[in-house]
């Protein structure tokens, strides 16, 4: 009989054109030579804790209540770096991608549950994508929004422009967003005179956790589902492999160490945006009642504002209200594209892995892009522009309800030595990841009547 954790068919590099691409120096170069060849992969997966979703989930949380939730974005942000360097481990050690690695080792029955699960998780993300797209659209050019997410469609001809130019050039495109959007925030908050947090209040927030009002915990699924994104975890673990990577042990222990250094500096990164983000929205939003813009303008805020669509006033105090208007768009456009480069790579990552199933990127971009298109379209029109905040929301609790399908293969397959060898987890890795896992899941449980509740109100506008 067959041994059932053998392959069930041969292995195949993931994202085979881009697999072994990135050359790697011999041990004996120094740190920063080694340390630059490996930086990369962790940066193009904290773009997805950087994407619309998130800042949609921030936003909402600063302005409703306050420094409350910023706990939570702690959390997330810790959680998501255990789970990310777990998977980069994956990665190097085994040499395939939590995909591939499900389907070889996992039952043959679990493959299109897993797989269509991971779909969905994928088109939701890519929801939030379209939705912050369209709203940059709308805000550079006047355009309307239900039209604005038809145009998002083309967004296919960037994506085929940056992988045509190879790894290296996607990882410095994502590099120079992610640089544009914390240089805004931290002069936001640590240069300008107008702006004045509170960082003691800051401080007993982070502390004291807990989820005081009505609301918060189907927030807090949000965040987690915005920041600790399952597709992610596939994603990861492929791009590790774009490195060429060998085989010994001095090799595989460098290429962990280095990966690990990277995920902590790319995440942590993209908490301090995050944080940034909740902060100035509570600063700017939380209290009031409306909000003056200059020249006798005012934005009225009620409990149903559409805070994705006024979060470019958090940027007025530092360019006034046209270029914060602008800067804020292009930052917005940039972040749902980048998202949108990094969603498709988790597409053809889990098709792939689970199905074996091979399409042209563009085909699979198109085929993600209309799946995300047609409910916000309908959406949209039924319910008008204010619903693009809503929708946001909805998307990331989506996020958070598939993660433990992902984090639990992924944690079996790294804690036992039949598949990862001497590299297996530590006590320190493990518990964090198996605590990880059960913290989201307690969460998802506790939430998810609320949870199908709110969801069914977004949808239904009643």
């Amino acid at each position: 009989m067959p041994d059932p954790y053998e392959p069930t068919s041969p292995a195949h590099p993931s994202l085979e054109g881009m697999h072994g691409s990135v050359a790697v120096p011999p041990i004996s170069a120094s740190f920063w030579r080694q340390f630059r060849a490996f930086f990369g992969p962790a940066l193009l997966v904290s773009v997805g804790y950087m994407d619309p979703g998130n800042w949609a989930t921030d936003l909402q949380a600063g302005a409703e209540f306050k420094y409350g939730l910023l706990w939570i974005v702690a959390v997330s942000s810790l959680m998501a770096i255990f789970l990310q360097v777990i998977a980069a481990r994956l990665g190097i050690v085994t040499g395939k991608d939590l995909a591939q690695a499900s389907r070889d080792y996992l039952p043959r029955w679990t493959r299109w549950p897993n797989w269509l699960s991971c779909e969905l998780a994928i088109g939701a993300c890519d929801l939030a994508e379209v939705l912050g797209s369209a709203v940059a659209i709308k805000l550079l050019f006047g355009i309307p929004l239900l039209w604005a997410v038809i145009i998002t469609a083309c967004d296919v001809i960037l994506l085929l422009s940056l992988q045509s130019m190879g790894m290296r050039m996607i990882e410095a495109f994502i590099g120079v967003l992610v640089l544009t959007i914390a240089g805004c925030y931290y002069i936001e908050i640590f240069v300008l005179p107008q702006i004045r947090p509170d960082f003691a209040e800051m401080g007993r927030a982070l502390l004291t956790p807990g989820f005081r009002q009505a609301g918060m915990v189907y927030l807090a699924i949000g965040i987690i589902g915005a920041t600790v994104m399952p597709h992610n975890l596939y994603l990861h673990s492929a791009l590790v492999q774009t490195r060429r990577l060998q085989a010994d042990e001095a090799s595989i222990r460098r290429a962990v160490r280095l990966n690990t250094l990277d995920s902590i500096l790319a995440l942590s990164g993209a908490f301090l945006v995050n944080a940034a983000i909740v902060v100035l929205a509570a600063i700017v939003f939380f209290g009031h009642s409306s909000v003056p813009l200059g020249h006798g303008q005012v934005v009225v805020l009620t409990p149903d504002s559409d805070w994705i669509q006024l979060a470019y006033i958090t940027l007025a105090p530092l360019l006034g209200t046209v270029a914060a208007s602008l800067l804020f768009a292009v930052a917005l456009l940039a972040s749902g594209q980048s998202s949108t480069v990094t969603g498709t790579l988790a597409g053809q990552v889990v098709m792939e892995g689970f199905m074996h199933w091979r399409i042209r990127p563009w085909v699979r971009r198109m085929i993600t892009r209309v799946a995300a298109i047609l409910p916000a379209i309908v959406l949209i029109a039924l319910r008008g522009d204010n619903s693009v905040n809503d929708l946001l929301t909805l998307s990331q609790v989506i996020l958070g309800i598939q993660l433990p399908l992902a984090m639990f293969p992924l944690l079996y397959f790294t804690s036992r030595r039949r598949y990862m060898g001497r590299h297996r987890l530590g006590v320190l890795l493990l518990t964090a990841g198996w605590l990880t896992a059960i913290l989201i899941t307690a969460l998802d449980l506790y939430g998810l009547p609320g949870s199908v509740a709110e969801a069914w109100h977004i949808v239904s506008g009643r």
